[in-house]
């Protein structure tokens, strides 16, 4: 089971940070951003340490309110958020072709909820890659609770340089984390590398559409806020993607928006207008409780100095995804699917 309560909110924050220094990450991972005089070289080239600061901050809040499994879907009508979610991450298992026993890598694993959840529906083992320790101290705890702590394990590392042999993998996937990367096309490679001759990688991207004019500053202040709300270095198009996914020797088999024709939209649970007991932590309301309880455990001292601002660039993000998802110039449900051609040597 995730964290749920308040307390245990308020012992997560900061992560590995150390409490008393939490403030000075806060603001040194703010000085990465746009908004705050960063730019992205400075960004790309650190971006080791702006994401796995990021991660340490927010945490704690995206299990807080998000569970186990910190990315969004496509939705039906009268589907729960919590089941789009498993259907999502069934769909990239099927997509894949995932068979018993086989040995697969989640790229960019956060805390191990789609891990889990496909290790459990494919039965397969599952290898999570992640820099970031709190996270997979959180993932271990959390995989032996429900038992597949036999079957899939967590590897601290950075996905620019995989600590893997050549050809390991039967299937790799990526669910909403490869857009941390600062270069495409090296992380591919990486992936390419590590997966099998003939064998297939799968992913969800968050991309800027083609409706994004970078000409157009409403546009660029979107970007920017889901830049700093969300640990990003920069926001890749979706030819982009294609293009370095090309570059790194893959055949692309399919690729598609699944945010378009979506019957109900994938920023739904952000948006202020929407209301839902069974997601009421992400609501208007629900964030609004989070924001005054944060702010209340920061002052008695539970929660450590810069928690609230943490809670604040988390909403400054929530604002930009439900505006970009609105004019169509964002998406987090780019899904592309890629085969490594076999190799010529019998």
């Amino acid at each position: 089971m995730s964290k749920a309560g308040a307390l245990d909110l308020a012992s997560g924050l900061g992560g590995k940070i150390e409490k008393d220094d939490v403030l000075s990450a806060v603001d040194k991972y703010e000085k990465y951003h746009v908004c705050y005089g960063g730019d992205e070289e400075e960004r790309k080239a650190n971006y080791t340490d702006m994401v796995n600061k990021y991660y340490d901050l927010v945490t704690s809040f995206y299990e807080y309110g998000w569970g186990e499994s910190f990315h969004f879907a496509p939705r039906w009508k009268g589907e729960s958020l919590r089941e789009s979610i498993k259907r999502h991450e069934h769909f990239l298992a099927l997509q894949l072709g995932l068979k018993p026993k086989q040995k697969v890598l989640d790229v960019g694993c956060g805390i191990g909820g789609p891990l889990r959840e496909i290790a459990r529906f494919s039965s397969t083992s599952v290898t999570g890659l992640n820099n970031n320790e709190y996270q997979i101290a959180r993932g271990k705890a959390l995989n032996s609770v429900v038992g597949v702590d036999q079957t899939c394990n967590f590897v601290k590392a950075d996905f620019m340089k995989m600590p893997f042999p050549d050809n390991t993998f039967d299937a790799v996937y990526a669910i909403e984390a490869t857009c941390h990367a600062p270069d495409a096309v090296g992380c591919y490679k990486e992936i390419f590398r590590v997966l099998k001759p003939g064998q297939c990688f799968a992913a969800y991207e968050w991309c800027m559409t083609d409706s994004f004019d970078p000409n157009n500053q409403e546009h660029q202040k979107i970007k920017g806020e889901i830049e700093i709300g969300d640990g990003l270095p920069d926001i890749r198009l979706t030819r982009q993607c294609l293009e370095a996914l090309k570059m790194a020797g893959f055949e692309v088999i399919r690729e598609k928006d699944l945010a378009v024709g979506s019957p109900v939209p994938w920023y739904l649970p952000l948006d202020k207008s929407h209301f839902s007991l069974s997601s009421f932590r992400l609501t208007a309301m629900g964030r609004f409780i989070t924001k005054n309880m944060v702010m209340a455990l920061e002052y008695v001292g539970l929660a450590p100095k810069g928690s609230q601002r943490v809670q604040l660039f988390l909403e400054q993000a929530a604002e930009g995804l439900v505006a970009g998802g609105k004019k169509e110039i964002f998406t987090p449900l780019y899904f592309f699917l890629a085969r490594k051609p076999q190799s010529d040597v019998l």
